[in-house]
């Protein structure tokens, strides 16, 4: 049967599911997977058991879809809210759930109270006090954790270009691993944590400072705020993706192990490539390969405890899907999707509004709609746009003028309106009246001016009184 003995696991239960195996093979203690995972000794006794006994499905957790046995009803909720927002808008969680109880009976515990406001929008988080700082032990197991940082150094002494070392240190052995790039971003970091990948394994944690990469500097959304996450940059995602820790310091001595690695690059590595007169990225990457082998047999230390906590990589995961930039771009009308200033063709049917663009390592481009791979093409030609003209506010060409004959050049002004609708007699050979009020249509008409002026029907004709 197709799908038979395929199970559906988070990668946080993955993760449990590598340390476990470790313990079921006696690598490592149940004390000591207790402290990895961050779960209790009892817990970690009850996942043992059920992979012992149901095999990988038994790290899947039993609740997982069904409600909550002890979830507080939504209208003690509302009840609550309403209250205080009525009543107790400017007291503090503690208090007010102090005083729900004495006065209004309604037993809720602060924390809880504390939750429900921070959704409702009516209560803040604290900053907490400045923790003291101390110095930290190492990891007790390689892959562990890993420091990963950028170093901005005149790595060639000014006989090639400006560079970037992306290094590693393992925090448990000192291990390390680097690569030149010639910047310190997202793409530098993916391809480099993959060539790591693909070496070590994927280990369980990183620990990287603020840097924009790995952290995204943007403001948590209405959806981010309501499932309490916060945004997370395109390397927190693939990494997160691959159910890898990620930990952020907030200072440079915080890492002060990967800091060290790089000050001991830039004095020794800089004066090997000097004597083998390197000067582009592509000889000091071939150089590292030869490097760091011989530099780690030299300084690193062996771990606290046995065992290597990297995960290999299944054949299930795919790092080029996963170590990428993911873009969602809306799909026009005409199947046509803009993306870094491009326009480009769908050549596949979808009904999707919106479509998934993927940024790969080497600089290619995939399009994917719920999975499925689209082909597309670019579309290098297209319509250029009219200039916008100003707009004239006079004519090019002199209006047209009625030509002599015209019927308007005949048109008189002064004269009423009853005089020019008088009705006329249509008599041949007689003069007939303009617009006077004689009575007799032989009698010849004087105009205001005392000049006389006749006119004959075809006159009239022409001006337009018939």
């Amino acid at each position: 049967m197709v799908g038979e003995g395929i199970i559906v696991a988070r990668a946080k239960e993955l993760r449990n599911l590598h340390i476990v195996r470790k313990v079921l093979e006696k690598e490592i203690t149940q004390g000591e997977a207790s402290e990895i995972l961050g779960l209790s000794l009892r817990q970690i006794r009850r996942i043992v058991k059920r992979v012992r006994v149901e095999g990988d499905q038994g790290v899947i957790h039993r609740s997982r879809g069904r409600p909550s046995n002890r979830r507080i009803p939504d209208e003690v909720r509302d009840k609550v809210i309403g209250l205080y927002r009525s009543q107790y808008g400017d007291f503090g969680p503690t208090l007010a759930a102090e005083k729900l109880w004495e006065r209004d009976r309604v037993k809720v515990h602060e924390e809880t109270l504390r939750l429900w406001l921070i959704e409702a929008g009516d209560w803040e988080k604290r900053r907490k006090r400045r923790a003291h700082r101390r110095w930290r032990e190492r990891k007790h197991h390689f892959g562990e954790m890993v420091q990963i940082d950028g170093s901005h150094h005149d790595w060639f002494e000014g006989r090639g270009p400006g560079c970037v070392l992306m290094g590693y240190i393992d925090d448990a052995t000192g291990k390390a691993f680097g690569r030149f790039y010639g910047y310190e971003g997202t793409i530098p970091a993916m391809d480099s944590f993959k060539r790591y990948v693909k070496k070590y394994g994927i280990p369980l944690s990183v620990y990287v400072d603020g840097h924009t990469t790995y952290k995204s500097p943007g403001k948590p959304s209405i959806k981010d705020e309501l499932e309490n996450t916060k945004p997370l940059s395109e390397f927190e995602r693939a990494l997160k993706e691959l159910g890898v820790r990620v930990r952020h310091a907030h200072s440079a001595p915080a890492k002060g192990r990967v800091e060290r690695l790089f000050k001991t690059f830039q004095d020794r590595l800089v004066k090997e490539m000097r004597l083998r007169g390197l000067r582009t990225v592509e000889e000091g990457n071939v150089f590292l390969q030869q490097y760091l082998p011989v530099y780690n047999r030299r300084f690193a230390v062996r771990a606290l405890e046995r065992g290597n906590f990297h995960r290999p990589l299944s054949s299930g995961i795919k790092l080029d899907s996963i170590l990428c930039i993911k873009t969602p771009r809306a799909l026009r009308k005409d199947f046509t999707v803009v993306h870094n200033r491009k326009l480009y063709q769908i050549e596949d049917k979808t009904p999707s509004p919106r479509i998934m663009v993927h940024e790969q390592i080497d600089g290619s481009m995939k399009l994917f709609d719920r999975g499925k791979v689209l082909r597309f093409h670019e579309i290098t030609t297209r319509p250029l746009r009219k200039e916008n003209l100003p707009r004239k506010l006079w004519r090019d060409k002199e209006p047209a003028r009625p030509s002599p004959d015209h019927p308007w050049r005949g048109f008189k002004f002064g004269r009423h309106r009853y005089q020019r609708c008088q009705p006329i007699l249509k008599l041949e050979g007689r003069t007939l009246p303009a617009g006077g009020n004689s009575s007799d249509p032989t009698a010849p008409f004087v105009s205001p001016a005392s000049e006389p002026k006749t006119r004959d029907i075809s006159t009239l004709v022409t001006i337009g009184h018939f």
